[in-house]
């Protein structure tokens, strides 16, 4: 975390249900239960980090939500590689999936984490106590969307921790409550989160907007979505940054177009044993390009390697191409790096993404002390889901070209490729426009799912079967039979 990011929170009641099972670094000072805790605004605030630090768990969404999609290969060393994402790349996994299960441990952690102060929220008052609850609400949100976004339907307990036992007795709920149990939250967030961060790398008004707009275009409701994202739209806190070149780089950090983004920094943690537990975003280390030398790179693993169907996406003029997809021959031809060869090796590379050269001594393994912020949710990204929501709401395309077409604008440096067309037309630039925008930061694969372009676009996706990933076999397990499994698993 950007603030007080090296403090380390371990929940004594947070390992049940299985969710979250890797061992943290303990720190008695900070291991704590709600009976000798939340006695102080400080108390309050350790948890609050506690909440946040999942969010650096969800590199791994981000890779396997590019993975699954056509967006990627899942590259590696070989087929045995990470077999987890091989299997996603391929359609071909099931509930025994080490990398999906991860998803599933890591996104109801955030959900624990959260519940565990929201179970003593009345404990004490002091001011600013909303605000910080307001922020909580926000997060358990966040991990609630990932989590129906892959599983659909969760278990869900309100604003009590799961304990264990739970499994058994409390259903899966279905994706309509899950919806409106996050639209409530982020209502709540939206109304109480200040427009300006108290600090670097919490979350404000503006993301809660964001989001809220997000879930609701995710269920086709476009004027509730218009509507919020013009909230975001129409603050005046946010702009596009006219050098796309510079937006994924160190200096453009919670920049003007940075509604809301995941902090990093170069800890490295447990190693390997714990990915999560990494302070360093561990997505660049695996994005990274294999055995290679030379300028402003670093070396990685070349999973998530983009296909030559993802370079040619965009036109020859879009200033976006080369900044989002690193062409690796050209590359090495124009400044005589060296590179070698992975697994479904593609010659391109997510540049967006891939580990930079750093000046001084980083701590560590270098892949896994990547401090590159993941930027969760880009200004771009809500004009193009504002633009869509007025489209296919019916409620103006004027209003949807202007929000797409500065997104246009910015891409190709000038307006002489802004779109005037409307309708389906207007939609389908509006959907080309967000994976040419997007290209690489995980999005990909369920704006396929949710506008129904999924099947006959990635390939091997069985409609009826992948729209959803399979619940973990263990959790299934351990239910006792009162979790079903997703269909066609």
């Amino acid at each position: 975390m950007k603030f007080n990011r090296y403090l380390t929170i371990v929940f004594s009641a947070l390992l049940t249900l299985s969710l979250y099972n890797c061992q943290l670094d303990q720190d008695p000072e900070y291991t704590i239960d709600s009976e000798n805790f939340f006695n102080s605004e400080d108390d309050y605030y350790k948890a609050l980090i506690g909440a946040y630090d999942l969010l650096q768990s969800t590199y791994q969404n981000v890779l396997m939500g590019e993975i699954a999609s056509d967006n990627t290969l899942s590259g590696g060393e070989s087929a045995n590689d990470v077999i987890g994402f091989q299997q996603v790349d391929e359609m071909t996994h099931n509930p025994v999936n080490d990398q999906l299960k991860k998803v599933w441990d890591w996104m109801f952690a955030g959900v624990q984490r959260c519940n565990f102060i929201m179970e003593n929220q009345d404990k004490i008052n002091f001011d600013g106590k909303t605000q910080m609850i307001a922020e909580t609400r926000f997060l358990r949100a966040y991990y609630h969307f990932e989590l129906v976004k892959w599983f659909g339907g969760i278990p869900m307990k309100g604003d009590e921790m799961f304990v264990i036992g739970d499994e058994k007795v409390i259903p899966r709920s279905p994706v309509e409550e899950v919806y409106a149990a996050i639209e409530q939250d982020l209502i709540f967030a939206s109304e109480n989160l200040n427009p300006v961060a108290p600090e670097v790398g919490r979350t404000t008004q503006g993301a809660a907007y964001a989001l809220l707009g997000k879930v609701y275009l995710y269920q086709n409701k476009f004027q509730q979505a218009a509507t919020a994202l013009d909230q975001v739209i129409g603050s005046g806190n946010y702009s596009l940054v006219q050098d796309y070149s510079t937006l994924f780089e160190f200096d453009q950090e919670n920049g003007s177009e940075s509604v809301f983004e995941v902090q990093y920094t170069d800890v490295e943690g447990a190693g390997f044993e714990c990915l999560q537990c990494s302070e360093g975003n561990v997505a660049v280390g695996f994005n990274g390009i294999r055995n290679y030398s030379g300028p402003l790179f670093t070396s990685g693993y070349s999973f998530n390697v983009p296909t030559a169907e993802s370079y040619n996406a965009y036109d020859e003029e879009d200033l976006r191409r080369d900044i989002a997809i690193l062409d690796i021959e050209a590359w090495a031809s124009a400044t005589g790096a060296t590179y070698g060869e992975g697994y479904k090796h593609t010659g391109y590379f997510n540049r967006k993404y891939l580990p930079r050269e750093r000046s001084g001594e980083a701590q560590g393994d270098l892949n896994l002390t990547n401090p590159n912020n993941y930027r969760a949710i880009r200004y771009a990204d809500v004009l193009l889901m504002a633009a869509e929501a007025y489209n296919r709401g019916g409620i103006s395309d004027a209003t949807a070209r202007n929000y797409l077409n500065q997104v246009r604008s910015r891409a190709f440096g000038n307006t002489n490729n802004n779109v005037t067309v409307s309708g389906q037309a207007l939609t389908e630039a509006i959907w080309r426009e967000r994976r040419l925008e997007l290209m690489g930061e995980g999005h990909r694969f369920f704006d396929l799912v949710r506008t129904g372009k999924a099947a006959g676009t990635i390939p091997g996706f069985v409609a009826g079967k992948h729209e959803l990933f399979p619940i973990p076999f263990e959790e299934i397990q351990f239910s006792n039979g009162n979790w079903q499994q997703n269909p066609n698993y």
